[in-house]
């Protein structure tokens, strides 16, 4: 139980679902590590049933277009947040948001510390010229370095995946994943945020196309025209399963958590997948595992990358947001066979996870 006198270590990441996602693993290692240590996490509303696991975690939702607008909206976000008993923020976002939440409870003299982006190493990275192609330090150690310079170091050795959801039998998570029977069950979310990181449409259908013959293929993915997509190939296939129409976020991950692999692209299912202990295929384009986005715990071998030999400037941007002229196909060198085999080889060495 919660004891009202504890203070709370205060967390900030507003940002898209999947850097969001990203956290799950290091609160998991630090509520192993300081069982009674209370976290209030400020975040947007829609990612909240990413945290339902989590008993001494209470999670505030902010929205910047209404409640908290503007400098104002911040002033008052802070006011909010302090009548908490607050010990120490964590910024693990450190945009211009929460730099002035950051100078306004530094102002209180509460411990602020904020996430080490690595934005040098990143532009080095990125780069077209003398560009320094090495690993960076991966997000999920940078955000257990920020817990750390407040005084609560974290050993991701720490991390224990969850006991998987338990479904009855009447709800429609238990209903859709009864329909695979004895089948291996594949999830798929064939789209990201930018284009530079989506694999061409008409390659990945022939990567679901191969794969719907043996297996359960459970499709995920989030805007209007993705949605379009994937009722396109569910109708198209026997073994196709639309998920992202019919389930919200909360039922999605007790979908995801019965798979036995999800293919994704560098994009918030991959990261979703990897918390639920699911092995995940990454396929990158523009962007590469070197940028420190990797899903949690999955090796660079759970990887494929496009051929750096025929196009040496990727990754051309963290965010998958530049496709530099004559890189408009480089996604295509990336053979759908090769994707439906390392699926094959990591399903062949995983133990079986949905039964």
């Amino acid at each position: 139980m919660i004891q009202k006198k504890d203070k709370s270590i205060l967390v900030f990441r507003f940002s898209a679902l999947g850097d969001i996602a990203m956290t799950i693993p290091v609160l998991r290692s630090f509520f192993n590590t300081y069982p009674n240590q209370k976290i209030i996490f400020v975040s947007r509303g829609f990612v909240q049933p990413l945290f339902k696991e989590f008993e001494n975690l209470e999670f505030v939702s902010v929205d910047f277009n209404n409640d908290f607008k503007g400098l104002k909206g911040l002033f008052k976000l802070f006011k909010s947040l302090r009548k908490n008993k607050i010990k120490a923020v964590a910024d693990l976002h450190n945009v211009l948001r929460t730099k002035i939440l950051k100078i306004l409870f530094k102002m209180v003299f509460i411990n602020v510390q904020s996430i080490d982006k690595g934005r040098a190493e990143r532009k080095k990275l990125t780069k077209k010229k003398n560009k320094k192609f090495k690993p960076l330090t991966p997000i999920h150690y940078r955000y257990c370095d920020v817990f750390g310079r407040l005084g609560f170091p974290i050993d991701l050795a720490n991390h224990e995946y969850p006991i998987k959801p338990y479904l009855p039998e009447n709800s429609e998570e238990q209903k859709v994943l009864a329909k695979s029977g004895d089948k291996t069950i594949i999830g798929i979310a064939p789209f990201a945020s930018f284009a530079g990181k989506n694999y061409p449409l008409d390659l990945i259908q022939n990567v679901i196309a191969y794969l719907q013959k043996d297996h359960i293929i459970y499709l995920f993915g989030g805007g209007e025209n993705e949605l379009k997509q994937i009722k396109i190939w569910e109708k198209a296939y026997d073994n196709v399963t639309d998920i992202a129409s019919s389930f919200n976020l909360t039922e999605q991950i007790n979908i995801i958590s019965y798979a036995d692999l999800m293919i994704s692209m560098d994009s918030a299912n991959g990261h979703i997948a990897a918390n639920c202990g699911v092995p995940v295929l990454t396929i990158w384009g523009m962007t590469h595992p070197f940028c420190g986005f990797t899903p949690f715990d999955q090796g660079i071998e759970n990887s494929i990358m496009v051929d750096r030999n025929l196009y040496p400037d990727i990754p051309t941007s963290v965010f998958g947001n530049k496709i530099p002229k004559g890189y408009e196909s480089a996604f295509r060198s990336v053979n759908p066979k090769e994707v439906i085999e390392k699926a094959l080889e990591i399903l062949k060495l995983a133990k079986p996870h949905h039964n």
